[in-house]
């Protein structure tokens, strides 16, 4: 019987999380990954550059949705409210998939190999809405600055909504923000 490539996709995703649960992500085999999607290992290919890859689908989708975010906040906007604004508004791609990203994120959490490539995305994550800042007129490394701590404060409480879902992601991103500002809003250099 013929299936789609969304489908296969999304097979192939759900029973690689299947498997890293059930045998651990460095037991598990892409042939495996595939054998239990039932797809060949050359499908598996086709849709993954590897095995890591599997649980970072997505990734592309959020920046773009992000970048777009950024250049659509309101005029005016301070860096930390268009970056509040971004998020907020791309909370949505996880809400939607919590199903998958609850215990992806436990997955990645517990597993040196996928925390280091969850790094590394950060990373490209937070330059591509740096850009999206300097885009915006924001000097250069205060653009980064505020990425880096705008991603960390996305993480923070995508942690916190897997945590406690009843308010939501889009109140735990709020609080994360709030809690950024008063930690460092008192800030006074040294003379």
């Amino acid at each position: 019987m013929p299936r789609s490539g969304a489908d296969a996709r999304r097979r192939l995703q759900q029973a690689a999380l299947d498997l890293y649960r059930e045998r651990g992500f460095d037991q598990t085999t892409a042939a495996d990954i595939a054998q239990r999607a039932g797809v060949n290992a050359r499908t598996f290919f086709r849709h993954f550059p590897d095995k890591r890859e599997v649980l970072f689908d997505g990734e592309a989708d959020l920046r773009a949705a992000l970048a777009q975010y950024v250049r659509e906040a309101p005029d005016g906007s301070t860096p930390a409210e268009v970056l509040l604004h971004a998020f907020r508004k791309a909370a949505h791609i996880l809400e939607d998939n919590r199903a998958f990203a609850e215990p992806r994120l436990a997955l990645i959490a517990e597993t040196p190999t996928l925390r280091e490539r969850d790094l590394a995305k950060g990373a490209a994550m937070a330059a591509s809405v740096a850009e999206g800042l300097r885009g915006r007129g924001v000097d250069d490394r205060l653009a980064d600055l505020a990425a880096h701590t705008g991603w960390a404060a996305f993480h923070h409480a995508a942690q916190n909504w897997i945590d406690d879902p009843a308010p939501g992601l889009q109140a735990h991103l709020v609080r994360a923000f709030a809690e950024v500002n008063a930690l460092f809003g008192a800030v006074t250099p040294p003379s």
